[in-house]
């Protein structure tokens, strides 16, 4: 395995262009390669398990490579489930991550949940590390349409690389039903977009799938990414 290689960020920027011509399951796999490559196993996967294709995508570059859930404390049952048959069926080297706060503390949809159950844990768990990996995608939201496919996180000082950042709902779609990957069940029932069960709500076919997490407000981040 190569050693890890100092990260100049104007290469940087040049590789995620290249990246940018690519069909968007190229890109993804190049850009997890490159991440490897320069990175080495120094290297963190945050996944929602709202499906699975960056676990699958990453498994197949670096089996065991480390992929944190965020265990918010309000997830569906489904949710748990899926992330607890995941975990087992592959053998992931996998982090579950619980808040620093109790239960009764910033509950879900209040002032500061996000950021006390998912945002300073998140960093906990990727701190010291030289790159983290994310499954953002443009389409999500309108503060994801620039996000790059390599970029530089200033707030965490290190990569941060979204190999999806180019997909669409139906490349995500068709990647599952070419490898035969399984569905999170909530996926039947007409959940399109999937958080904390008291915040997320199923949406109606052809919506916007955000229209389901925190109805009523216009709140569509919950700081991950911004």
């Amino acid at each position: 395995m190569a050693e890890p290689q100092e990260i100049d960020l104007a290469e940087l920027a040049a590789r995620s262009s290249q990246l940018e011509a690519l069909a968007p399951l190229e890109a993804a796999e190049g850009a997890i390669a490159w991440t490897l490559e320069r990175c080495g196993d120094d290297v963190v996967v945050a996944s929602s398990f709202q499906d699975v294709v960056l676990v699958d995508l990453v498994e197949k570059a670096r089996p065991g490579l480390e992929i944190v859930f965020l265990d918010t404390g309000y997830h569906f049952k489904e949710t748990l489930a899926f992330v607890d048959h995941i975990a087992k069926t592959r053998a992931l080297n996998l982090t579950v991550t619980k808040p620093a706060v109790a239960m009764d503390e910033y509950p879900c949809g209040s002032p500061d949940c996000c950021k006390k159950r998912k945002v300073e844990p998140l960093a906990r768990a990727i701190a010291g590390r030289r790159a983290w990996i994310t499954g953002l995608k443009r389409v999500d939201t309108p503060e994801r349409t620039g996000a790059p496919i390599l970029g530089w996180d200033p707030a965490r000082e290190m990569l941060k690389v979204n190999p999806l950042a180019t997909w669409s709902d139906k490349d995500v779609f068709d990647y599952l039903g070419e490898r035969s990957l399984p569905l999170h069940p909530l996926q039947y029932v007409g959940y399109v977009s999937i958080g904390c069960a008291p915040t997320t709500r199923p949406v109606p076919e052809g919506h916007d799938p955000r229209e389901g997490r925190w109805p009523g407000s216009e709140k569509t981040e919950c700081g991950l990414h911004v």
